[in-house]
């Protein structure tokens, strides 16, 4: 039904706005675009799991449609059990990262997952991000990518 296929329009676009709102607001987020919802504040190292998919965007983009495109490029990859749209703003650079998200429990282990996906993929991930303890971790020296 049209009506049916029109809300379902204006639920994503709201959802897409909530995102970046609160990417702006919190300096990132993680959230399941298909269900709308925002992962909750847990004590788990977030980083992403494709590296090669996530996009890094200057400062003056349009976020909300910039989010738009990377869902739909990446929704097989965001349907992945232990995914989830992450966004970040890299506080040396202020530029954007949308990725393909995924968690570990343990510190030592989410770093060397992270650092061994970053050498097998060939792109650097960047950080972990605790969303509990709002703690970043660097792996590199060089975070100004």
């Amino acid at each position: 039904m049209l009506l049916d296929t029109q809300l379902d329009k204006y639920y994503f676009e709201r959802y897409v706005l909530d995102v970046a709102i609160a990417t702006l607001e919190k300096g990132g987020i993680a959230s399941k675009p298909e269900t709308h919802e925002f992962l909750p504040p847990v004590d788990s190292w977030s980083f992403p799991k494709h590296p090669k998919r996530t996009a890094i965007l200057p400062p003056d983009v349009d976020l909300v449609e910039e989010i738009k495109k990377f869902i739909a490029a990446n929704e097989a990859y965001l349907k992945e059990a232990d995914c989830w749209l992450g966004t970040w703003i890299n506080p040396h650079t202020q530029h954007y990262y949308l990725d393909i998200t995924t968690s570990c429990d343990d510190l030592d282990k989410a770093r060397a997952i992270a650092q061994e996906t970053s050498l097998r993929e060939g792109r650097k991930i960047v950080a972990l991000y605790n969303p509990k303890r709002n703690q970043t971790v660097y792996l590199w020296d060089d975070v100004h990518e």
